[in-house]
């Protein structure tokens, strides 16, 4: 016991050195060997069955490294007891070290949650500090750009069925990206930071580009022209065989597996067809660190917004559309879950993120345009009373179709006005009322009004389950 005690002082004194080293800054390989030491007093301790206990935290050391450029965004926290830790950046890091921790080589799942940038929020644009993601990634040891198709087939249904207007979902590979790196002499030391430049081409124009590669990444003005022919070629399948063969690319072996991949990925991509809305893009980076392979961003290239309004209107609508940038984006991050297995352990991983405000944001500026009335509940229909003290048959008659699995719903008034009740059913979007009068009681039957056209029915109480059963699946 005296020597475990021994063992748990010392691992506190080398912890609180390791936290003072990392909070000064200190040089990466004294870091690194002061870490060794503080893993080799834990390994001492041992389990139960003797054996190192590898327990992972959500701390800041998990997302650093991952982000590339955007690490800059991360927000640090610090806990009570001084370890740094972070708000969750994405939903795909916290993915690979689940992956890690419960050993799990083979998954193919969704994930919607929320996610924290600390980044200008711009509300019209759907661009917030705190906001939803929904992924979708598929993990295993599978063949060659199977996964990947899928993914970007799920891309092309999310948004060809959202009706949001046209878009284009961009394709590139990392690894053609650094063999273009590689043969227009980039230093490997300055891929990433190049790179990170590059993802901004989407928002800035090359000229600008150019000026950050040159002025502040310290390229030479001749590497970074030779940079800005590759990264202005756009096209299919014919533009990677086209590159297979170019004298320079064709040089790197990175490049040509990429390449490869990317035109094994559009004969996929055609059998699932949804090639007509796929560009292979040399000018497509996405800045984070983790991705090892195929990459890929899905931008909305018109909305339809401001249809049928002046054409001032419709220019600043079309501005807006334009300025909200991508919808989606995802690639292959094989290494990742690796960095978080105790044993280095790999599992090839392909996945897509939705951004769920921005696509929002966008359907909202279609609404409004449209001046289209948005349902903002799923009741069925509401049950309402034409005159006074009729709460308890109201109750009785939503208790009956709750019952019967209808979506329904009444005031939390004893008396509520009739008109009140069908203003809110038209400002809902609720499709159906069944309205109850002292008549309609003795008559054994409710009055069945559709929302739409102000139509009204007597429906005898026993068939009214599946009158509205009717009119609903109709609808």
């Amino acid at each position: 016991m005296e020597d475990k005690a021994q063992i748990h002082e010392a691992i506190k004194v080398q912890g609180e050195l390791v936290r003072k080293l990392k909070s000064e800054k200190a040089n990466k390989e004294q870091i690194d060997e002061e870490v060794a030491k503080l893993l080799e007093l834990k390994a001492q301790l041992g389990g139960d069955d003797g054996k190192h206990q590898f327990v992972l935290k959500t701390a800041k050391e998990t997302l650093t490294g991952k982000y590339g450029e955007d690490s800059k965004l991360i927000y640090d926290l610090k806990d009570q007891g001084g370890e740094l830790l972070s708000l969750r950046y994405d939903l795909t890091v916290p993915f690979a070290r689940y992956l890690a921790m419960n050993k799990i080589t083979n998954i193919k799942r969704y994930h919607i949650a929320k996610v924290y940038r600390r980044d200008n929020p711009a509300m019209t644009r759907g661009r917030y500090r705190e906001f939803y993601q929904c992924d979708f990634d598929i993990a295993g040891q599978y063949d060659a750009m199977i996964p990947d198709a899928e993914c970007l087939k799920i891309v092309h249904e999310i948004l060809s069925e959202l009706e949001l207007g046209d878009f284009c979902i961009k394709v590139n590979d990392r690894r053609i990206l650094d063999g273009m790196f590689a043969v227009c002499g980039v230093p490997i030391d300055k891929f990433r930071t190049i790179c990170s430049t590059v993802d901004k081409l989407d928002k800035m124009a090359w000229a600008d580009v150019k000026k950050e590669m040159v002025n502040e990444k310290g390229l030479s003005e001749e590497v970074a022209d030779q940079i800005g022919e590759y990264v202005s070629m756009q096209g299919g399948m014919d533009l990677a065989e086209r590159l297979l063969q170019d004298q320079k690319l064709s040089q790197s072996k990175q490049a040509c597996a990429g390449l490869s991949d990317i035109k094994l990925l559009f004969s996929y991509l055609q059998l699932l067809q949804v090639t007509d809305k796929v560009v292979f893009d040399l000018s497509l980076a996405r800045g984070l660190d983790y991705y090892t392979g195929v990459i890929y961003e899905a931008v909305l290239t018109q909305t339809g917004v401001g249809l049928g309004s002046t054409e001032a209107q419709q220019e600043a609508h079309a501005e807006d559309s334009v300025s909200v940038g991508s919808v989606a984006g995802g690639g292959r991050y094989d290494g990742l879950v690796g960095m978080f297995d105790p044993k280095g352990r790999k599992v090839p991983c392909v996945g897509v993120s939705i951004g769920i405000e921005r696509i929002f944001s966008i359907m909202e500026q279609k609404a409004e345009a449209s001046a289209e009335k948005v349902r903002t509940t799923e009741v069925q229909v509401m049950v309402v009373s034409a005159q006074k003290n009729l709460l308890q048959e109201r109750l009785k008659l939503v208790s009956d179709l709750w019952n019967g699995g209808v979506k329904a719903e009444m005031m939390y008034k004893k008396n509520p006005k009739l008109l009140s009740q069908l203003q809110h059913c038209e400002e809902a979007g609720i499709p159906l009322v069944a309205i109850l009068g002292e008549q309609e009681l003795k008559d054994g039957v409710v009055k069945l009004r559709v929302v739409s056209t102000r139509e009204e029915f007597d429906i005898c109480r026993a068939d009214l389950l599946a009158e509205i059963r009717r009119r609903t699946s109709e609808a």
